[in-house]
């Protein structure tokens, strides 16, 4: 029996502050800072297709899980978000098609940019390259997490725990809401979906200061740690970065919410320059390398060219010969293909004589039948007037006696 791990892909503190975009010069604000800009991509993107929320949500926690074993380095944040609201689409069981959603994340990368925007034709190359890249990173996103993609979100656990407890509306729509912004962080990735959305349910209740039991302890019926909920609460009692005694609905309308989104799209420029240089230093570090080495080994470069010259005579001559085998090869399938035919031809001049002395033979058979039945004919002809003439004479020799008979008497 082949035993599956579903609920296993949970991370430490310090696996997360060992992950691959550190080793790669990342710091951990760029990569926190890129990790919310790829999870808003996916978000904008699932509200333009008409996505469910889980759909959206799956996404996010694919996304997070796939920066967890690669570095933001090595893939691009859009492609992977692209890849990821495909994937998650699939999974969740609203499949969208490839087309739809590179057309969409054609139409977000121009607004975002502040880039004319245009149609992104199908039949272009441009469309193509895309399509093959989004492909290649799904595969990239499957391959990572070992087509293991469950995944199992504090969602469903959060009205059952409100209800519970017998909680107003309001809060349940702000746990909500706190649930959705948890999966900007690496919440889903450190703690199991339970304790989020306890959590969750936690930060709410202490926001809209709605006392919860404490004797006995709430969470403990829910199967959580105090702990664990401490953790995946920030200090100031928030998971949106918003103070707990602050009114959400003022927060929005607010001036220090329009600084806060424009600080937020300067943080996402500047961690993109960021990755641009990394890739830029890299490039020319290993260009460095490459040359210097050339300058130390000018004549291992002459030797090695001179090599290829010669490699690449060895080629064309290797091709000529191939070229020339091919021709002989043509030459020969043809001349079997005559002799295959002249065969056919003789095979089939053979099947007419055959069949001609057959219809010969068949007529000479008729003829015979024909005159034997003649012969019979004739002879029954022969019998059939005897016999009449014979019934006609003992008619009249009998009608002769009856006719002698009467006159006597």
């Amino acid at each position: 029996m082949i035993y599956t791990a579903i609920d296993t892909f949970y991370l430490t503190d310090e696996q997360l502050k060992n992950s691959p975009s550190r080793k790669d010069g990342i710091d951990e604000a760029t990569e926190t800072t890129l990790r919310i800009y790829g999870c808003d991509l996916i978000q904008e993107c699932g509200i333009l297709l008409k996505l469910p929320q889980a759909v959206m949500a799956t996404g996010q926690v694919l996304f997070h899980r796939f920066y967890c074993k690669k570095s933001f380095a090595r893939f691009n944040v859009k492609r992977v978000a692209a890849s990821c609201v495909w994937l998650a689409s699939k999974l969740e069981e609203s499949p969208r098609k490839a087309r739809q959603v590179l057309v969409v994340f054609h139409r977000m990368e121009c607004r975002r940019e502040n880039l004319p925007i245009e149609h992104l034709d199908t039949s272009s190359k441009k469309y193509v390259d895309l399509k093959a890249d989004l492909i290649r990173t799904e595969r990239h996103l499957l391959k990572e997490m070992g087509f293991i993609c469950h995944v199992e979100h504090p969602h469903k656990f959060i009205s059952n725990y409100l209800a519970t407890l017998e909680t107003p509306q309001e809060l349940r729509q702000e746990a909500w809401n706190l649930a959705n912004d948890s999966l900007r962080t690496t919440l889903c990735v450190r703690f199991k979906s339970e304790v989020v959305a306890c959590g969750v349910v936690y930060a709410a209740a202490r926001r809209f200061q709605v006392p919860l039991p404490e004797n006995p302890p709430w969470w403990k019926a829910f199967d959580a740690d105090k702990s664990g909920i401490d953790e995946s609460i920030p200090k100031d009692g928030s998971l949106a970065g918003q103070n707990a005694n602050e009114d959400p609905t003022t927060a929005k309308g607010s001036s220090s919410a329009l600084n806060q989104e424009a600080s937020k799209d300067e943080l996402i420029k500047a961690a993109l320059d960021k990755l641009k240089e990394s890739k830029n230093s890299d490039d020319e570090s290993k260009n460095a390398i490459n040359g210097g080495e050339s300058r130390e080994e000018p004549d291992s470069k002459l030797t090695s060219d001179s090599k290829m010259e010669t490699s690449g005579e060895r080629i064309k001559e290797r091709e000529r010969d191939r070229e020339r085998e091919r021709d002989r090869e043509k030459e020969r399938t043809r001349s079997r293909d005559h002799e295959r035919g002249r065969e056919s031809d003789r095979e089939r001049g053979r099947e007419d004589t055959d069949r001609d002395r057959d219809k010969v033979k068949e007529r000479g058979h008729r003829s015979r039948d024909k005159g034997k039945d003649s012969g019979r004919t004739e002879k029954s002809k022969h019998h059939s007037s005897r016999d009449r003439g014979y019934h006609s004479s003992s008619y009249s020799s009998r009608e002769k006696d009856r006719r002698k008979h009467h006159s006597y008497a």
